[in-house]
């Protein structure tokens, strides 16, 4: 049997299964039932999974990181409809689906937080810092005057918010391009990476933060100017107290567990470590993903020497497998959530489209907290401008939120803000591209 004759069978499966899913879900079969069978989340794996790889496929062709095309398709497939009602509702409304996706999206911080070497980042020099800085305050800024203008009936809080998910920059895509394109070396390459993970960093601060306010504020209805100070000061507290305490205890963990004789002993106490960080966070009133991302942190490759020397993998490979599994659930349940009629939707399309100019905005602005003569500061800014996986996450985490019985990011606001993810990630490859072909070659 040759590839398109598979693929053509593997689609007839699918269309048969979801066709049977279409008539469970019609049945008089009770809700609790369904939800409980393990039928419904087998099929939807099959259908996220096999999404997934045709979709990174498809973005990898045509030059675009393999996320875009997960979205698109997640998109696409969401709004495919069966005898008049959405044939993959089953998939959006599963809830150990919705857990699936949480754990991939602490599974893919941890990873970001592994990839993000404290000693670099304080070697990067007060540029990256400043431009960091910058790159979380305008986008914020810029975020919430834009919400607060086109959204005037929406709390306040949901403003906030909307601010908090321009702060973050996706320094996987930026990466990748400057490492396709030769172009690591440059001073400005080295800015752009570091303040990227700096970024990263304080979002998270800021989302901490701004999540903390938000629960306060339903829980108590208002907030006064000591309880705010107490959740920067959680927040804040939290990772520093986290980096200080896991790089003095790390090391000995993993000198504990290299003398035991049990298999995958580096993924296993690597992975309760990521949970444990990422449970205290959620405990203490924080997002779990902070916790995830301190984990990440703390842990460098000589911690766990002993493993490496003796032949094992490491961290990061080990980790590959299951995150290539859960993180794409994620992606897919996140374009899934985005009705097409949005697209038809004019304030939708116009509030998207206003973020997006904000996000761009926002990280132009920060290329003038680069310091030095010389530098390419508008090369600086396009490096900037993706939000990726961490405005998508935010944004999650805004739809999960209620405020006096209303949601923080409604289905509006939420379309809108995947609509400006996609976009941003969309234009940064031929941004830097193009800009690169006009820096000298010598350098």
């Amino acid at each position: 049997m040759n590839l398109t004759r598979t693929v053509r069978f593997l689609l007839l499966l699918a269309i048969v299964a979801i066709v049977s899913q279409a008539n469970v879900a019609a049945s008089p079969m009770k809700h609790t039932e369904v939800e409980q069978a393990i039928g419904p989340i087998l099929l939807a794996l099959i259908v996220i999974i096999l999404t997934a790889k045709f979709g990174a496929d498809l973005a990898v062709r045509v030059g675009q990181p393999p996320v875009l095309g997960e979205l698109a398709l997640g998109l696409i497939i969401g709004n495919i409809t069966l005898f008049g009602f959405y044939g993959f509702d089953f998939i959006r409304t599963n809830q150990v689906v919705s857990m699936l996706a949480e754990i991939g999206v602490v599974l893919l911080l941890f990873e970001v937080g592994l990839e993000s070497n404290l000693k670099e980042m304080t070697k990067v020099g007060p540029s990256s810092f400043l431009v960091a800085a910058v790159g979380v305050v305008a986008p914020f800024v810029l975020g919430f005057g834009v919400a607060r203008t086109l959204l005037p009936q929406h709390s306040v809080y949901s403003h906030v918010f909307i601010g908090a998910v321009l702060c973050a920059t996706s320094v996987g895509i930026t990466a990748r391009v400057l490492k396709d394109l030769g172009k690591l070396h440059l001073v400005e390459s080295r800015i752009i990476l570091g303040a990227a993970v700096i970024d990263d960093v304080m979002g998270l601060v800021v989302i901490a933060i701004v999540q903390g306010i938000i629960k306060a504020a339903d829980g108590a209805g208002s907030l006064t100017g000591l309880g705010m100070a107490i959740i920067v000061a959680k927040a804040i507290g939290f990772l520093v107290g986290s980096v200080v305490i896991g790089q003095l205890l790390a090391p000995r963990v993993f000198r504990f567990a290299s003398k035991l004789k049990a298999h995958d002993l580096l993924l296993g106490v690597s992975l309760a470590i990521c949970f444990l960080f990422a449970y205290i966070a959620d405990r203490i009133g924080l997002a779990a993903i902070v916790g995830a991302f301190a984990a990440g942190l703390i842990l460098d490759e000589v911690h766990y020497e002993d493993f490496t020397a003796r032949g094992e993998r490491g961290l990061e490979d080990l980790l590959r497998p299951i995150t290539s599994f859960l993180v794409p659930v994620f992606f897919i349940l996140m374009g899934m959530r985005v009705r097409l009629e949005v697209f038809g939707d004019l304030p939708t399309l116009a509030f998207a489209g206003a973020l997006t100019a904000a996000a761009i905005i926002g990280k132009q602005v920060c290329a003038f907290g680069a310091l030095g003569k010389g530098l390419d500061r508008t090369l600086i800014g396009f490096g900037m401008i993706p939000r990726g996986e961490v405005g998508l996450i935010v944004a999650a985490i805004g739809a999960g939120m209620v405020l006096h019985g209303e949601r923080i990011v409604d289905s509006m606001t939420f379309s809108a803000v995947v609509i400006m993810v996609m976009l941003t990630t969309f234009v940064t490859p031929p941004l830097l591209r193009w800009r690169m072909g006009r820096v000298s070659p010598k350098r």
